[in-house]
């Protein structure tokens, strides 16, 4: 695993594994802790591995808890996605800006999303399958879940139609100073 070129917010970090191949296929780390803890710069512990599945034009997100904040790590299985982080740090320097990157089961890109951060993904192939970790256990009542399409944020989606949304992102908040972290 290494780490490749610096996003437009320095906290969001993308990594690639060492991938081995031969006639019989192929061979990666997908997660390596100790090598993980080397790149970044401090130790995380990840407590729990979430497995997503989606059909092309479904966007989720953004999402984050609010008091159990959330480190995360996401990567592809299979398919493609445009995943995205919101910096809702209100002493960051990059408070309210947004990350877009492609995920896909053939670039293999990691990308790490620190505490402070919301998150969401729209399915860009017929289907996507999303695994991550993180950092805190899920806590419905804790969730919160910023507008995918709040005209504040801008986030230019790659979308082909109207997005497919669950009831909770089509109800989700404009960026407000009383729903992002101190």
């Amino acid at each position: 695993m290494h780490l490749i070129p610096q996003t437009k917010i320095p906290d969001i970090l993308l990594f690639k594994p060492d991938i081995f191949t031969d006639n019989r296929g192929l061979f990666f780390e997908s997660f390596h802790a100790d090598t993980f803890s080397t790149l970044i710069g401090r130790h995380i512990t990840f407590v729990q591995d979430n497995y997503s599945v989606s059909q092309e034009n479904v966007l989720r997100g953004l999402h984050y808890q609010f008091n159990t904040p959330q480190a995360k790590l996401i990567q592809v299985v299979k398919g493609e996605i445009f995943d995205v982080a919101v910096d809702l740090r209100q002493s960051s320097p990059t408070f309210g800006k947004w990350v877009g990157q492609i995920l896909n089961s053939e670039n293999r890109i990691q990308m790490f999303i620190p505490e402070g951060f919301a998150h969401g993904f729209l399915t860009l192939s017929p289907i996507s399958e999303v695994l991550y970790k993180v950092s805190a256990p899920y806590k419905a009542d804790d969730e919160r879940t910023l507008r995918w399409d709040d005209p504040i944020l801008g986030i230019e989606w790659p979308l082909k139609g109207i997005p497919i949304l669950s009831t909770r992102d089509q109800n989700g908040e404009e960026l407000h100073i009383n729903n992002c972290f101190k």
